[in-house]
C-alpha cells in the first residue's frame, strides 16, 4: 500500500559505526523542525539502563508476532542473526504526527527501502563515513564486538553501501558538527518545500 498523503517521515540509515545514534541525538536537540524519535520495538530483552517505551518497546515473541499478524508494523527484521527481531510500530507515525512532528526513524536498511515503498515522499538520508577503513576503525574502537561479530557488520556496511543511491540524500559524517548542519538544512528545506 503506497501512501503519499501528508505523512512527515524523516528515515536515517547507515552502517554500524557511521555515527547515527549521536547524529540522531544532535538532530532531536536542533533542528528547526520538530524531530519526533521513533522509538523501535524488538523482543531483545533490555540492556540494565535501558527503558520501556523511551529506549525500546521491549516486546516478548509472542506479542511482536501477533502484532506483525496484525499489520501493526511499517518495516520489521531479524537483525544480524540474534534471533531477535525488531521493527518499527505504525502507531510512532501517529505519535509524530499528534506533536506536529516528522517521525524520525534510525533504522537499518532493509527496513528503510520497505518504508521507501509505502513511503516514497518521505525523507531519506543515508550516512556514511569518509572511507571503509574509517568504519572499521570505529567499529573496533568500541571494544564491545567480538571479532566474529566485527566481520558481520564489515560485510553488511558493504552490502549496504551498495544501496546507498537509494536514498534522497547521501551525507558524509566526517565531522559531526558539519554532518549535523548539512541535515539541518535539508530538513529546513522540506519542511519550506511541504508547506509551500
Amino acid at each position: 500500500m503506497v501512501q503519499c498523503g501528508p505523512e512527515r517521515i524523516v528515515v536515517l540509515s547507515g552502517p554500524s559505526g557511521s555515527g547515527k545514534t549521536t547524529l540522531v541525538r544532535e538532530l532531536v536537540a536542533r533542528a528547526e523542525v520538530t524531530l519526533v524519535k521513533s522509538v523501535s520495538a524488538t523482543t531483545r530483552p533490555p540492556r540494565p539502563t535501558e527503558i520501556h517505551g523511551d529506549d525500546y518497546w521491549f516486546l516478548t515473541d509472542a506479542e511482536f508476532r501477533e502484532k506483525l499478524q496484525n499489520g501493526e508494523f511499517l518495516e520489521h527484521a531479524e537483525v544480524f542473526s540474534s534471533g531477535y527481531l525488531y521493527g518499527t510500530l505504525r502507531s510512532e507515525l501517529d505519535r509524530a504526527r499528534e506533536q506536529n512532528g516528522w517521525a524520525f526513524l534510525e533504522i537499518d536498511v532493509q527496513g528503510a527501502l520497505k518504508v521507501m515503498q509505502q513511503y516514497p515522499n518521505a525523507v531519506t538520508i543515508f550516512v556514511q563515513t569518509p572511507s571503509p577503513a574509517e568504519f572499521e576503525r570505529r567499529l573496533r574502537s568500541r571494544g564491545t564486538e567480538s571479532e566474529n561479530v566485527i566481520q558481520r557488520r564489515l560485510a553488511t556496511a558493504e552490502r549496504e553501501l551498495q544501496l546507498a543511491d537509494r536514498y534522497k540524500y547521501v551525507v558524509v559524517n566526517d565531522q559531526l558538527e558539519t554532518a549535523v548542519s548539512e541535515i539541518c538544512v535539508i530538513l529546513k528545506a522540506e519542511e519550506m518545500s511541504r508547506n509551500a
